[in-house]
């Protein structure tokens, strides 16, 4: 399968802060650990060894035990589970909400980067073992952004959800009403043995699951378990008791807020834009109705919007006694993450490592050892065809990520018969008027301000006439015009990343496992560059 790939920059896709932590900026360096290297990996694995609770281990097997004992699990995954009681065992971790169906491609290159990056650190310090392990978002609760995929330029979206949808944890949802999803899927996905297997895919999974975290166990289970993932819903008490300490200082100290804020104010004095703001207190407090916000007033402590209230003591044992209702926000998640699994790098998008980037003073304070930073392989998937066409408009890969204005208006300047641009007649303009100032400074300086209005309203007069002359041309050239657009429209839904849009179900109908396959096969996760894969003959 043909792959090419353009530099991250060259897509126009990724915030000037991912683009200057791949470049190792000096001034981004005190907010990560160590640059995700493989060199770097041999002082990552001493320090997470010599900083972590080993003890959580036999939770950590009990917990995962649980949660695959209705599921067939691969030999590679029960080999990766039972390697997590030796302290030589390591976690590489990606984490992702519970969308519909996987949601968008990156889903896949997500898991993807993890299982890779585990093969290649077995390769490189083979006397420890190396488990990818996708974190389920279980506690998340914004359904809106999980509750549909696009297959086919189509959304669909579960309707008939829980009545707790939004108000509570997602995970725990009622996986009823998603037969009327699997009734319009079938439909759209056709037939064969791949669009059939997708059929019985989403059926098992969420017809046969009473909720959505063994839905999507089941379904990340089916897709990848023949790879050695290890899926986690982090939310059973065994676990969260191990991170009682540190919700203990963030209600009683605020030790997250008073560190990341630091670093957002850093990060945001150097030009970017800090992802998250971090709350006094980032917990909630999580039940079967609801998930809220904990928040101190007065020396009590609240949930948002509701009755419950505690004082100092009385939210002590209600955390000693329930630790599976404190939920930790998008800023204390990674720390949680960090505690209890023996990880030596989480994986992620840029939104990701953004807010990650803000952490890691916090990480210090809690002593805890903070992981290394990997961003997640990027892919666009065409076809041959596609490619050919491609070649055939005489556009390149890195023209295909322009906006399609620029795309279309530069293939227009190239393809039309008459020169576009005005840029000669411009610059005489100027050399024109160069002569007319001279000759006021050496009369009246005042008449400086009526020479330059002139100039202004000529060159803006030439700027109109080469915008309807391209006008002009892009309605003669109408055929080349629509196939461009067509050809981008493809590859870039809603004028956007493939793979922010996309359900994998689309390119699954097609090749079939062949998919799965290739992917593991050509996304290096050490490799930083944006890839185009190729399908077909």
């Amino acid at each position: 399968m043909p792959t090419d790939c353009i530099s991250y920059p060259e897509t126009n896709y990724f915030t000037p802060l991912i683009l200057d932590y791949l470049t190792e900026k000096t001034s981004l360096q005190e907010f990560y650990n160590r640059f995700p290297k493989i060199e770097n990996f041999d002082a990552q694995i001493r320090e997470k060894k010599g900083n972590y609770d080993h003890s959580i281990r036999q939770s950590l097997v009990e917990v995962l035990n649980d949660q695959y004992s209705q599921l067939e699990v691969s030999d590679s995954t029960r080999k990766n589970i039972d390697s997590l009681s030796a302290e030589n065992s390591y976690t590489i971790v990606t984490g992702h909400q519970l969308n519909l169906f996987t949601g968008p491609l990156y889903f896949l290159y997500k898991i993807v980067s993890t299982i890779n990056l585990t093969r290649k650190l077995k390769d490189e310090f083979p006397e420890n073992e190396y488990v990818p392990v996708y974190w389920m978002a279980t506690e998340d609760h914004d359904f809106e952004e999980i509750n549909f995929f696009n297959l086919n330029g189509k959304k669909f979206k579960w309707n008939n959800a829980d009545k707790r949808a939004g108000q509570t944890a997602v995970g725990g949802l009622s996986t009823e009403g998603l037969n009327e999803v699997f009734e319009l899927f079938s439909a759209e996905i056709g037939g064969g043995e791949d669009a059939d297997y997708l059929k019985d895919l989403f059926k098992e999974g969420y017809l046969k699951n009473d909720n959505l975290t063994d839905a999507t166990r089941y379904i990340a289970n089916k897709l990848f378990g023949k790879y050695g993932l290890v899926i986690i819903a982090a939310g059973d008490a065994r676990l969260k008791k191990h991170f009682i300490p540190q919700v203990k200082n963030e209600l009683f100290q605020k030790l997250s807020h008073e560190n990341t804020t630091r670093a957002v104010e850093k990060i945001n004095s150097q030009g970017y834009n800090a992802q998250v703001t971090p709350r006094e207190i980032n917990l909630f407090y999580l039940n079967e109705e609801i998930r809220e916000r904990i928040i101190e007033r007065d020396g009590k402590f609240f949930v948002h919007e509701t009755e419950i209230s505690w004082t100092k003591d009385e939210i002590l044992t209600e955390l000693n006694d329930h630790p599976e209702r404190f939920s930790p926000n998008v800023m204390l998640r990674p720390l949680y993450q960090e505690a209890i699994l023996p990880n030596l790098c989480y994986i992620g998008g840029g939104g990701e490592l953004a807010y990650w980037l803000e952490l890691k003073s916090y990480f210090e304070a809690e002593k805890i050892t903070f992981p290394m930073l990997m961003l997640r392989n990027s892919a666009l998937l065409q076809t041959r065809k596609q490619d050919d066409k491609r070649e055939r408009l005489n556009i390149s890969i890195q023209e295909l990520f322009l906006k399609q204005h620029e795309l279309i208006n530069r293939k227009v300047r190239k393809i039309s018969n008459i020169d576009i641009d005005f840029s000669p007649q411009k610059e005489h303009l100027v050399e024109q008027f160069q002569h007319m100032y001279d000759l006021a400074e050496q009369t009246d300086e005042t008449f400086l301000g009526a020479v330059k209005a002139q100039e202004v309203k000529q060159l803006k007069g030439l700027d109109n006439l080469e915008k309807r002359l391209l006008k002009a041309q892009k309605r003669k050239l109408k055929d080349e015009v629509e196939r461009i657009a067509e050809l981008q429209n493809e590859l870039f839904p809603n004028r956007s990343l493939q793979e922010r849009q996309t359900n994998f179900s689309q390119f699954y109908a097609e090749y079939g496992e062949t998919l799965i396959e290739k992917l593991i096969e050509e996304l290096d996760p050490l490799e930083v560059n944006f890839k185009i894969l190729t399908f077909g003959k």
